[in-house]
């Protein structure tokens, strides 16, 4: 239990950290901001390319991770997207509600879950599964909610933006290159590889305090019994789909077996909101699923590590 408590206790300490220093004023509304900046463009594209340089290429090829990962976030997607579409016929903000059921927060809580139950160097499953996360899973929603906006379905202008907006990300480009350095074989020199190292060392404990400035946040109202329908999925159905898949379905090495867990496990991540802001529907929703599932998270991750060890 000890083993658990010191797993979990560092990671929502720095959400806690971050979460306080924002209601005690010490850091304004800005921090938030420009903190997600920083670690989106800066410093965790640098530790993806550090632990990604350093894998074989051939290491990334695990469709039994792929499926059993991808094939949960799927599932929940498509139930409670069709759950709330007949419920409100509402395209757009159904699909942030199936968003918000499905989109683990794999880059800011997972990248550092996994490095100190695993280990620095066994960090590439969720590697993979932060950069299925943040480019399959989202474009899927932003297609769908594109589509909700468009009365003459125009397809190609949804497709030019959803390659627009994956091209543009970091988190997505980042690992392409790392992939790309790999397979080539190319030596990256010292000087650079030390500070790629450096940068990524600021990504998880910057990650984590960024996610506790972003709960301190002012909430917008939203349904009760919905948002917690929601994060009862997230956190307790998801783990299971990807549990069972992992286990007993697909054939994978067990570190890719328990990783697919753990990042299914994982509470709701930013994505959600990140849609909402940007059409203007169901920031509600998102952002009281996210501050309920990340806390609600501090048990359910104790139990599935108790489980996975």
């Amino acid at each position: 239990m000890l083993s658990i408590v010191n797993i979990i206790l560092p990671v929502f300490a720095l959400i806690f950290a971050g979460y306080a220093l924002r209601r005690l004023n010490v850091l304004s509304t800005a921090a938030c901001t420009e903190l997600n900046r920083f670690v989106v463009y800066l410093a965790l594209p640098a530790l993806m390319i550090d632990v990604m340089i350093s894998s074989p290429w051939r290491a990334f090829y695990q469709p039994g991770f792929l499926l059993a990962f991808e094939l949960a976030v799927g599932i929940i997607f498509v139930a409670v997207l069709a759950w709330r579409w007949l419920q409100t016929r509402k395209l757009a903000e159904s699909t942030i509600e199936c968003t918000a059921a499905s989109y683990a927060n794999t880059g800011y809580i997972g990248l550092p879950l996994c490095a100190l139950t695993f280990g620095q160097d066994n960090l590439l499953p969720a590697m993979v599964g932060a950069t299925l996360t943040v480019s399959v899973n989202f474009a899927v929603s932003i297609v769908l909610i594109e589509i909700s906006a468009q009365a003459e379905g125009n397809i190609w202008r949804v497709i030019r933006k959803v390659l627009a907006s994956l091209i543009k990300n970091p988190l997505i480009v980042a690992p392409l290159v790392a992939i790309a350095i790999s397979a080539s074989g190319v030596v990256v020199p010292q000087g650079i590889a030390q500070s790629i190292k450096l940068l990524g060392g600021a990504a998880s404990p910057c990650a984590l305090v960024a996610i506790g400035l972003f709960l301190a946040l002012k909430q917008e109202p939203a349904s009760v019994p919905l948002s917690t329908a929601i994060v009862l999925i997230k956190l307790i159905v998801q783990p299971l789909l990807a549990w069972y898949l992992a286990f007993h379905v697909f054939e994978m090495p067990p570190l890719w077996a328990k990783s697919a867990v753990l990042l299914s496990a994982l509470p709701t991540g930013t994505g959600p909101f990140m849609l909402a802001e940007l059409y203007r529907r169901g920031g509600g929703i998102a952002s009281r699923t996210i501050l309920l599932s990340t806390f609600g998270a501090v048990a359910t991750l104790c139990i599935w590590l108790a489980v996975l060890n």
